[in-house]
């Protein structure tokens, strides 16, 4: 084999990993960006030590072992991710103020193509795409980051306790503690739960077709009669969040009156239904970006209206125009 064919090899095998390894990533870091840096950083020591790779273990358990230290690594940086849920409480419409926190404040959203790999098993699909949604990621910000790492690698990938403790240097026993105390911390702030939305239900598509005509059609009666009584909405990188279909519409009538005219446009992120929201253009004809919605259903009811606003981060990530024209359907 000549070192070119061999290189080339090398390259597919590890790439080959990349979309589980940014899953991992992300759940660990609670960010898009940092995830795909933390595979890149990943797969470039892989690469440089590869000759050094015996095959004592299997090459994913070689790269989940390094994605491990390299996330660990960040994480004593003191990084940690949050949604507005989890800073404050809800902000009654009277008091509502948009005041933006810094970028690495939040948990941020994350396309299910880039962290969600083809499995054939649809129970292994079910949980993959649970433990990605903002929910569940924003919980395991509240674990110490090694705790983080053994749930994941326990709960959402199935690795054995032996397994788990050799990547991590560390007994079997101390990875069963870790784990037991995880849970117990998981438990304490997971929140509503969410409907599987893998592949969407006809009920569950009529009530995004319904929502979608009711946000375009600026419809606050029919938005009003799809939301959860203890619906939220929040607006990262605001502070705000809103709770309640009184709240969330009226504030959609007076602060968010902008949003009049909106088209949406279907996409996917976290495991759960999403929209991009295009705004009519101020500047001419036409929509221009305003914010990525993921969407919480349970229950028959829509539970969660998470609007990420920072456009010229996402829409790129998720593969998104930069404008719809004024004849977008």
């Amino acid at each position: 084999m000549s070192d070119l064919t061999a290189t080339t090899d090398i390259d597919s095998r590890l790439e080959g990993h990349r979309v589980e390894l940014t899953g991992y990533c992300y759940r660990m870091l609670g960010s898009a960006f940092e995830a795909e840096d933390a595979v890149q950083d990943t797969l470039v020591r892989a690469w440089r030590s590869f000759d050094k790779f015996e095959g004592r273990s299997s090459l994913r358990s070689w790269l989940y072992r390094i994605a491990t230290n390299v996330c660990l690594d960040m994480l004593n940086a003191g990084n940690k991710r949050a949604r507005p849920v989890d800073l404050t409480g809800p902000t009654p419409l009277a008091q509502a103020a948009l005041n933006p926190l810094p970028e690495n404040t939040w948990l941020e959203p994350m396309p299910d193509g880039r962290i969600l790999p083809t499995v054939a098993d649809p129970a292994e699909a079910a949980v993959a795409r649970e433990s990605v949604r903002l929910a569940f990621v924003a919980a395991l910000q509240h674990l110490p980051p090694k705790q983080r790492a053994v749930l994941i690698l326990r709960e959402v990938l199935a690795w054995k306790a032996s397994e788990v403790a050799e990547l991590l240097d560390t007994s079997v026993a101390s990875v069963n503690s870790a784990l037991q105390r995880a849970r117990a911390t998981l438990t304490e702030h997971e929140g509503m739960p969410v409907d599987a939305a893998n592949p969407l239900d006809e009920e569950q598509r009529k009530l995004l077709e319904r929502y979608v005509a009711a946000f375009e059609g600026y419809d606050m009666a029919a938005l009003t009669a799809l939301l959860h009584e203890d619906a939220v909405m929040t607006m990262p990188p605001f502070d705000l969040w809103l709770q309640g279909h009184d709240d969330i519409t009226g504030f959609m009538l007076s602060i968010g009156a902008g949003c009049a005219g909106s088209r949406l446009v279907a996409t996917s992120a976290n495991g759960t239904p999403a929209f991009a929201h295009y705004k009519p253009n101020p500047d001419g004809p036409g929509f221009v970006p305003w914010a990525v919605q993921v969407i919480d259903i349970s229950e028959g009811a829509i539970t969660g209206m998470h609007c990420f606003l920072d456009t010229p981060r996402w829409f790129p990530l998720f593969g998104l125009p930069d404008h719809l024209d004024a004849d977008a359907a």
